[in-house]
This record gives structure tokens, C-alpha cells and sequence, in this order.
């Protein structure tokens, strides 16, 4: 299983039965594939629908039926559509219980860096903005390092997403939780060691590792 895999699959495990559930662009829409039948949720994609869907197959393709991602899908039974307005009131208004968001860095402080790198051109920041400061709770899923360098650091280089907003953290190495505003390392995934967690993470960190 690819390190992609791996994250996604860690992070469906944190679902439970009624949450209400923004899945970012990017690696987070992974997740999707691995949400056991028997937890029953709904997900809100901010361009203004919620609901479960799937990616549409080229014989049912309705091009007015994206996710946030710019991705075909067909929403199932029971799925609603609204507006975009509507849509960010329910961010805002603290209405969905998890935001899962990918990010180039973030630190030992539970900030996060997510949407710009400096003479790179992008369009914006999307909703990430919004998500991070509306939303219950905070789950990066990202891959450990990029191109070999840490991507946890003491404190984030790039311009901020959100100051001290991340709940979670997820990587193909092991899970970190922000516990009384510290970060903690709760959990070690497959046959990762402290030592390649320690070489790979300069933030500081707790160890505090759950059976």
C-alpha cells in the first residue's frame, strides 16, 4: 500500500456514525474509499453540495457536478444541492464536525501552511481559510516529508492557512495529536520507529504512545 493509501486509510478511522465531514482536494478525497458500510455519514463539498458520492464514470458524467477538487462525481440518494453562500454559512457556522485538509507544513504549535509558496502563482486559498477556523475539528493528512525535507517543523516558513487551529495529524509514519496545545506523538503506524519519527520531525514533540 502507497504512503497515500496509508493516510487515507488512518484517517476513515476517525469517522463515527452522524458526523458531518469536509473532505479537502488532494489527497484528502482518498478517504472516501476507506469509510467502513456500517459508519453512516454525510460530506460537504464547499462548492455547495452534501451528501455521499462517487466519481463519475464517463457514461453518466453531468458537467454541472463537481466536487471542490474540479472532479466529476454523481451524488447518491439523498445528496442536496445549495448555494455557495449557503454553504459557507454552514463552515462558518461551526456546523460540520471534521475538516480534513492536506498542507505543506505545519509546526509544533498546530498552525498550518496549506496554500501559497512565495513566486509560485496560485489562484487563492479556497475555503481552508474558513474550514480551519469554522469547523470542529482540524485533521491534516499529509505524507511525513516532501522531496526529503520535513514538512512538521518548529514553526511553519510558508505564509499561514491558520494559527494554532490543527487537531490532528496524520502522516504514512505515524499519528500526532495537539493535547493542551502541545504536540503529542499518540501513534506509530506499521513498522515505523522514535527514531525515524525523531530524524524525520524537527518540531518539538511528547511522546505519548496509545496501545
Amino acid at each position: 500500500m502507497v504512503a497515500k493509501e496509508i493516510i487515507a486509510q488512518r484517517v476513515a478511522k476517525e469517522f463515527k456514525n452522524g458526523d458531518f465531514i469536509n473532505l479537502g482536494i488532494g489527497l484528502p478525497t482518498l478517504v472516501a474509499n476507506y469509510i467502513p458500510e456500517e459508519v453512516k455519514i454525510v460530506l460537504h463539498s464547499e462548492n455547495g453540495f452534501a451528501g455521499l458520492w462517487d466519481k463519475a464514470e464517463e457514461h453518466n458524467i453531468d458537467k454541472d457536478v463537481i466536487d471542490a477538487g474540479g472532479t466529476h462525481v454523481k451524488l447518491q440518494d439523498g445528496g442536496v444541492f445549495f448555494d455557495s453562500a449557503t454553504s459557507f454559512e454552514i463552515i462558518r457556522g461551526g456546523h460540520i464536525d471534521i475538516t480534513v485538509l492536506g498542507a505543506l507544513e505545519v509546526d509544533s504549535s498546530g498552525s498550518l501552511a496549506s496554500w501559497n509558496i512565495p513566486g509560485k502563482y496560485v489562484p487563492g486559498m479556497g475555503g481552508s481559510m474558513d474550514l480551519v477556523s469554522g469547523v470542529k475539528k482540524v485533521i491534516v493528512a499529509m505524507q511525513h516529508t516532501a522531496k526529503g525535507l520535513p514538512k512538521i517543523l518548529e514553526q511553519c516558513t510558508l505564509p499561514l492557512t491558520g494559527k494554532s487551529v490543527i487537531s490532528m495529524i496524520i502522516t504514512e509514519l505515524g499519528v500526532f495529536e495537539y493535547i493542551n496545545e502541545k504536540l503529542h506523538l499518540t501513534e506509530l503506524i506499521g513498522d515505523t520507529s522514535l527514531e525515524q519519527i525523531k530524524e524525520l520531525t524537527p518540531a518539538t514533540y511528547t511522546v505519548a504512545l496509545r496501545n
